[in-house]
C-alpha cells in the first residue's frame, strides 16, 4: 500500500509522527470522555494510522501485539479469579484485621498492605481497590477514622504492590522496557513504587489524624475505647461498629479472626492457593522462567484439582484489561514505527539538559493518567524515554521507575477508576460534595508536586 509522502505534497501534509501523536490524543480523549474501552479504539487507531499513514499491511499491524504480555495478563488474573472465588482473598484481609490486636491506629496500615498485597500477586488496582474499598471505608466511618486518610490509604496501598514482578503494571512495564532494548529492572522498579507510595501515606497518616488513633483500641464485644479506660465516642454517636458495613465484596466479614462456616471445607484450597503464589514467584524470579506460563499452569493445576469449582472462573479473567493492554500495545508499535517516540524524545533532550527532559515526561505521564487509564499510557510512555537514556547520564531502570510512578501515583483522581471507586463507597459520616472536594484537592497536589519529588528522588541524583 501507497503511503502519503508530505514531501511530495509541498509539506502540506503532516509527517506520520505527528499523525499517530494526533491519533493517540484523540483516543485518550474519546477513551476519558465515552465509556469506550481504550484497546479497542487503540486497535481502530493503528489500523487507520498503519495502513494509511505508514503504508503497512493488516499482519505487519498485528505484529506488534505483544503475546507473552497477553498471556502473562490472563495468566496472572486467572489465577487471582481463582483466589478470590474460593475465599483467599477474604482470609488474607480477616488475618490482617485480626493480627493488629483491636489497634485502631493500625487499620489504615493493614488496608494499605492488604491491597498492596492483592495487587502485588496479579490483581488490577481498580479490582483491589474495589474489594478492599467498601472494608476500608466501612471501618473508617465506624471508628472515627478519616475517610480521606482511608480511601487514600487503599489507592496507595494498590499502587505500592501494583509494579511487583508478577503484577499487571510490573508485567507490562518490564516487557515494554525489553521490547524497547532497555533492559528489565524488575526490583527498581518495583521498590521505586512501594517506597513513594508508602511515603504518602505516612504522611497522609501524620496529617490526617493518625496520631490520635493510637490511643483507641477494639474491645472483644467491637466497642472503641480509650487506652486506660473510657468509652471512645465515634462518628455517629454509636461506640459499637455495624459489622454490616464491613463485609467484602465476596460477602465475608473481615472483623474478626474466625473463619466463616463457609470457608470451613476450604483450608486446603487456601493452603493451595497460597502456594500456588509462592511457586509463581519462585519459578519466574529465581529460575528466570515466563510469568505468564507460569501463573496460567498453576491455575491449570488448581482447577484440575477442583474442576466443578472453578469451571466458570475463567469468565473472570479480566478481559477488559487484556483488551485494553493488547489494543494499546499495538499502537504503541505504530507509534514506534511512525517515529513519535524518537521525535518527543529528541525534542525533550534537545531542552538542554535530560534531566529536564525526564521532568517534563513524567508530568506528561501523570496529568494524562489523572483522567485516563494508567494501563493504557504504560506501553506508550516508556518507549519515548529511549533517546533521553541513549544520550546518556539517566539511568534506565531509575528513569523509568519514575515514569511508572509518576503516571500511577495519580490515580487518587476522583475522575480515575480508583478515586473514583473511593468517592462512591464513602462513609455515611461525610458528605458526599465535601469528600469529593478533599479527594479532589488531594488529587491536585499529587498531580502538582508527585511527578517533581519523583524525578528528585530518582532522575536528578543520577544514581
Amino acid at each position: 500500500m501507497l503511503a502519503l509522502d508530505p514531501k511530495k505534497l509541498g509539506g502540506l501534509v503532516m509527517g506520520p509522527e505527528w499523525i499517530a501523536i494526533i491519533a493517540l490524543v484523540a483516543l485518550f480523549v474519546v477513551g476519558t470522555l465515552l465509556p469506550i474501552n481504550m484497546g479497542a479504539l487503540a486497535y481502530v487507531a493503528a489500523w487507520l494510522v498503519g495502513m494509511y499513514s505508514l503504508g503497512l499491511d493488516e499482519k505487519e499491524i498485528l505484529a506488534g501485539i505483544s503475546a507473552d504480555l497477553v498471556l502473562t495478563l490472563i495468566g496472572v488474573t486467572y489465577l487471582f479469579a481463582i483466589a478470590r472465588q474460593n475465599g483467599t482473598v477474604d482470609l488474607i484481609v480477616r488475618t490482617a484485621v485480626s493480627s493488629v490486636g483491636g489497634r485502631v491506629a493500625l487499620i489504615p496500615w493493614v488496608m494499605f498492605a492488604v491491597t498492596a498485597v492483592i495487587t502485588a500477586i496479579g490483581a488490577a488496582s481498580p479490582a483491589a481497590c474495589a474489594i478492599i474499598g467498601p472494608i476500608a471505608l466501612g471501618f473508617a466511618g465506624r471508628y472515627g477514622i478519616s475517610p480521606l486518610m482511608m480511601g487514600m490509604f487503599v489507592v496507595h496501598g494498590a499502587q505500592a504492590g501494583g509494579f511487583s514482578p508478577i503484577s499487571i503494571y510490573g508485567t507490562i512495564t518490564n516487557s515494554v522496557m525489553e521490547d524497547a532494548g532497555l533492559g528489565a529492572s524488575h526490583l527498581t522498579i518495583f521498590f521505586s513504587s512501594l517506597v513513594v507510595n508508602t511515603v504518602m501515606a505516612a504522611i497522609l497518616f501524620v496529617v490526617l489524624g493518625g496520631r490520635k488513633l493510637m490511643s483507641l483500641r477494639m474491645d472483644a464485644e467491637g466497642e472503641l475505647v480509650q487506652v486506660g479506660g473510657g468509652t471512645a465516642a465515634v462518628a455517629g454517636g454509636s461506640s459499637r461498629p455495624d459489622r454490616s458495613d464491613a463485609r467484602s465484596a465476596t460477602g465475608a466479614t473481615p472483623t474478626t479472626g474466625t473463619p466463616n462456616a463457609d470457608d470451613a471445607g476450604t483450608t486446603l484450597e487456601h493452603a493451595l492457593t497460597l502456594l500456588a503464589f509462592l511457586a509463581v514467584a519462585v519459578v519466574a524470579l529465581v529460575f528466570d522462567k515466563n510469568i505468564g506460563f507460569a501463573a496460567i499452569t498453576a491455575a491449570v493445576v488448581l482447577s484440575i484439582l477442583t474442576p466443578k469449582a472453578y469451571k466458570d472462573t475463567v469468565k473472570q479473567i479480566a478481559w477488559p484489561t487484556v483488551l485494553l493492554v493488547a489494543g494499546v500495545s499495538t499502537y504503541a508499535t505504530i507509534l514506534t514505527t511512525a517515529g513519535s517516540p524518537e521525535f518527543v524524545g529528541k525534542w525533550a533532550a534537545g531542552l538542554g539538559a535530560a534531566a529536564i527532559g525526564a521532568l517534563i515526561l513524567c508530568y506528561v505521564g501523570g496529568i494524562v493518567s489523572a483522567f485516563a487509564s494508567s494501563t493504557a499510557l504504560l506501553p506508550v510512555i516508556i518507549p519515548i524515554a529511549i533517546p533521553l537514556v541513549a544520550g546518556g547520564g539517566i539511568s534506565a531502570g531509575l528513569f523509568v521507575a519514575a515514569l511508572a510512578v509518576s503516571s500511577t501515583i495519580v490515580d487518587v483522581s476522583p475522575f480515575s477508576t480508583n478515586g473514583a471507586l473511593m468517592l462512591a463507597n464513602r462513609p455515611d459520616s461525610i458528605e458526599e460534595t465535601t469528600y469529593y472536594k478533599q479527594i479532589l484537592g488531594y488529587a491536585v497536589i499529587v498531580t502538582l508536586v508527585g511527578p517533581l519529588l519523583v524525578w528528585a528522588a530518582l532522575v536528578l541524583p543520577g544514581w
